[in-house]
C-alpha cells in the first residue's frame, strides 16, 4: 500500500470514528480497516486495561480472536499480554516453535494461527491497552507489517485515550451529582447543613468500609422507593 493510500485509509478511520460513535463501535471500526489494511493481518482485536490490571478485549474482527485473546488472559501469556505489561512490542512468525510462550503458543496452533504482533497502546506514558494482531500463516509479519500496524496502534491509542478520558469525566460528573442528591435527602431528613450532612455520608462510608459513592446510591435508591417497600 503506498503511503498517500495508508494516509487516505486512517484519515477515513478518524472520520468515521467521530464522538457520536460508542468506544466499542470506534475501536470496531479500526479493528475491520486494520484487519483490511495491515499485511498479514487475518484477525484483529483491541484490548483494554481495566482497575486492577485486568484486560478485556473490547474490539475483534471475529469470535476466533476473541478466543484466542481469552487464552492468553487465562494463561497471562502471549504477545497481547507482553506487550501491554512491558511496554513494547511483540513479534512472533511462529508461534509453534516459540519459547517465549510455551503454553499459548500450541494454544495458538490448534486453534489455526501461527503468527502475531501485539503492539502497546498507551495515553501520556500510561499503558491502556493493546493492538492484537494475528496471521494464520508463520512469518506472516514483514517489516511492512510493522511500519502500517505503528501508524494503526498510535490512531488506536489516541481514540481509545481520549474516550477513556471522555468515559472518566461523565464518571465523575455523575458521581458528584449522586451524592449532592444524598446529601440533601440527609439534610432533609435529618435537618443538617450540607456539610454536617456530607460528613455523615462520610462516616458511614468509613465505618461501612464502602465507598462513598456506594452509600450515596444505596441513599437515593432508598429514598426513592414507595412507603410500603
Amino acid at each position: 500500500m503506498q503511503v498517500q493510500e495508508l494516509a487516505e485509509v486512517l484519515e477515513s478511520v478518524a472520520r468515521r470514528t467521530s464522538a457520536r460513535t460508542s468506544m466499542e463501535e470506534a475501536l470496531g471500526l479500526l479493528a475491520q480497516t486494520a484487519q483490511e489494511t495491515i499485511p498479514g493481518a487475518d484477525h484483529v482485536s483491541v484490548s483494554v486495561t481495566r482497575r486492577g490490571g485486568r484486560i478485556e478485549t473490547v474490539a475483534a474482527s471475529g469470535d476466533l480472536v476473541r478466543q484466542l485473546d481469552a487464552v492468553q488472559y487465562e494463561l497471562m501469556e502471549g504477545p497481547c499480554v507482553d506487550s501491554i505489561r512491558g511496554r513494547e512490542r511483540r513479534i512472533a512468525n511462529d508461534l509453534g516453535h516459540d519459547d517465549r510462550w510455551p503454553a499459548f503458543g500450541p494454544r495458538a496452533v490448534q486453534l489455526g494461527v501461527r503468527s502475531q504482533m501485539g503492539l502497546d497502546l498507551f495515553d501520556e506514558d500510561d499503558s491502556i491497552g493493546g493492538l492484537n494482531l494475528y496471521g494464520e500463516e508463520a512469518g506472516a509479519f514483514t517489516d511492512a507489517s510493522v511500519q502500517v500496524a505503528v501508524l494503526f496502534g498510535a490512531q488506536a491509542s489516541q481514540l481509545l485515550g481520549r474516550r477513556m478520558r471522555e468515559s472518566q469525566l461523565t464518571e465523575a460528573v455523575q458521581t458528584r451529582q449522586l451524592i449532592g442528591q444524598a446529601t440533601g435527602i440527609v439534610m432533609e431528613r435529618y435537618q443538617l447543613s450540607a456539610e454536617r450532612a456530607f460528613e455523615f455520608l462520610a462516616r458511614v462510608s468509613q465505618q461501612g468500609n464502602i465507598k462513598l459513592v456506594a452509600v450515596a446510591a444505596e441513599l437515593v435508591e432508598q429514598a426513592g422507593r414507595p412507603a410500603s417497600q
